[in-house]
């Protein structure tokens, strides 16, 4: 099982640095309804993640049994064309950077947020982590991580568990904190909020560059 949490690690990362999710989480930190939103976005947000990987760990689970060789061709394919996708995404992350000081424009939902209910952030949880193509793939890898590397039904538990929980934190940290100290919480919040939305294109293009070439080396190595 360690060897398959190590496989994944890099793949829940991939989602919890995930500018725009946390940028959305922060809005709603800040707008008038904060502590409910914020909640059901989070929930939405882990829901996203955990239906995702589950869906593609049992999916994965009906590939071929390994060789004598412990080869995976089938698995390997998959991976390389995860792979070569998240490079795809990388290379037009990387074109809409923002040139010179400039902020990118943000999506247009982000202005309803401060007339967002609970509901709605639940809603939109479950779209940006569980329907976001970046987060796809990467839920998509560890699922065929998990389910082809023939652990019990615990361990495959256990490792569906750490994915979420890691991709899942930079989203619930914030929200965790405003919660336990929110007068105090409110101007580190909106530094991070500017950071983020000016570093958001050049952040995901290299973390997505990085995933995808170690999931491509994944792939090779399964044949």
């Amino acid at each position: 099982m360690n060897s398959v949490i190590g496989e994944i690690l890099p793949l829940a990362l991939g989602i919890a640095i995930s500018p725009i999710p946390i940028i959305a989480a922060i809005l709603m930190l800040l707008s008038p309804k904060a502590r409910g939103t914020s909640v059901g976005f989070l929930i939405g947000w882990v829901l996203g993640v955990v239906v995702v990987v589950t869906a593609f760990t049992l999916l994965s689970s009906l590939l071929p049994e390994p060789g004598d060789d412990g080869s995976q061709p089938v698995a390997g394919v998959v991976k390389l064309v995860l792979g070569a996708a998240l490079l795809f995404l990388a290379a037009r992350q990387w074109r809409s950077r923002p040139a010179g000081d400039a902020d990118p424009p943000l999506p247009k939902w982000m202005a309803a947020i401060d007339s967002m209910t609970a509901g709605r952030g639940l809603v939109l949880g479950i779209a940006l982590s569980g329907l976001n193509p970046k987060n796809l793939l990467l839920g998509a890898a560890a699922g065929v991580s998990i389910g082809s590397a023939g652990l019990s039904v615990g361990s495959t538990t256990v490792a569906i568990v750490v994915f979420t929980v890691i991709a899942a934190s930079t989203v619930a940290l914030p929200v965790i904190a405003y919660l336990a100290a929110s007068n105090r919480m409110a101007g580190p919040l909106e530094a991070l909020r500017g950071w983020l939305v000016h570093n958001n294109a050049t952040v995901m293009a290299v973390l997505l560059l990085v995933i995808g070439v170690v999931l491509i080396g994944k792939g090779i190595g399964s044949f």
